[in-house]
């Protein structure tokens, strides 16, 4: 009679193991691969065009910038595993989030200096003073 008492909740615990294992997403050897080769090409890109000077200025900016929002995609998916179906788009829906306030926070300062800037009043001219 013990035993069985015994052997049921060994199985309860066996049975709620597997499935937070199942919860989890894991990562593969290819998509680890497939991860690091894309970034690699998106940061050597990056690399050489700064180093060649191929492109002007203000264009090199633009496209850094756009090399490094692709390169964040890729380790999100590849590495974090970070999708819709992952936590129920819990995932998904925080890194929404985190994006809007990071939006809101730097427009925001950009606006406030940028009005700080053209609003201030002209300095005095020290050199004049006797």
């Amino acid at each position: 009679m013990s035993s069985t008492a015994d052997a049921a909740p060994a199985a309860t615990h066996q049975h709620g193991h597997d499935h937070d294992h199942a919860d989890h997403p894991q990562g593969t050897l290819k998509s680890y691969t497939i991860g690091f080769v894309l970034s690699v090409i998106l940061t050597a890109i990056p690399f050489w065009l700064v180093m060649s000077g191929a492109l002007p200025t203000q264009i090199t900016a633009i496209t850094i910038i756009g090399f490094a929002v692709a390169q964040i995609l890729v380790h999100m998916i590849c590495f974090l595993h970070m999708n819709m179906k992952s936590e129920g788009g819990w995932s998904m829906m925080a890194l929404l989030f985190t994006l809007i306030l990071v939006v809101i926070a730097l427009s925001g300062s950009l606006w406030v200096m940028y009005h700080l800037n053209t609003n201030m009043m002209p300095g005095h001219d020290m050199s004049q003073m006797p």
